[in-house]
């Protein structure tokens, strides 16, 4: 099983060749059983218009990609336990190299660039992993503040143990 086969709900698998001879734009849109798809992998109620749009430029020794993920996700607030819609945008700029460079040397251990695997990218992959680095781990719905119960300034915690004292007086 290659590296592909095991690609989650969104791929969008590009041969790098062919966004060289072209322009160097993409565009990924999830279509609505992909967005729900990730919606059940990321845990939250639903994700809409899910779109990634990129520029891509370099050879395959250093191939940039940049652009934006979007999307409209829906939410379960921690305060409230309501769920709420919200947009989501995340910046993306990698750096990509090929594989075959790396063989066998001590950089294929350290922290360098994302691979190239068999002259292929998967942006689908790229717009998901993306999207979920741009989700509120603890999402609040818009105006709502998290307030901690505080006890009674005037009574501490022992006020109870002072007045059994007093009544045995």
């Amino acid at each position: 099983m290659t590296r592909y086969e095991e690609a989650g709900p969104l791929s969008r698998i590009v041969s790098v060749d062919r966004l060289r001879r072209s322009d160097g734009r993409l565009i990924v849109t999830a279509s609505p059983e992909e967005c729900a798809a990730l919606a059940a992998d990321f845990g939250i109620p639903s994700i809409q218009d899910l779109v990634g749009t990129f520029e891509t430029s370099g050879q395959l020794s250093a191939f940039r990609v940049r652009g934006t993920v979007a999307a409209l996700v829906t939410q379960v607030c921690t305060v409230t336990l309501e769920p709420f819609e919200g947009p989501v945008s995340e910046s993306v700029d990698l750096l990509f190299t090929d594989t075959d460079r790396l063989e066998g040397t001590d950089a294929e251990d350290a922290d360098i660039p994302d691979p190239i695997v068999g002259g292929k990218i998967d942006f689908g992959t790229i717009t998901a992993e993306f999207l979920a680095l741009g989700l509120d781990p603890y999402p609040r719905k818009p105006g709502v503040a998290f307030e901690p119960h505080i006890e009674d300034a005037d009574e501490g915690p022992l006020a109870a143990l002072r007045g059994l004292k007093s009544a045995e007086d």
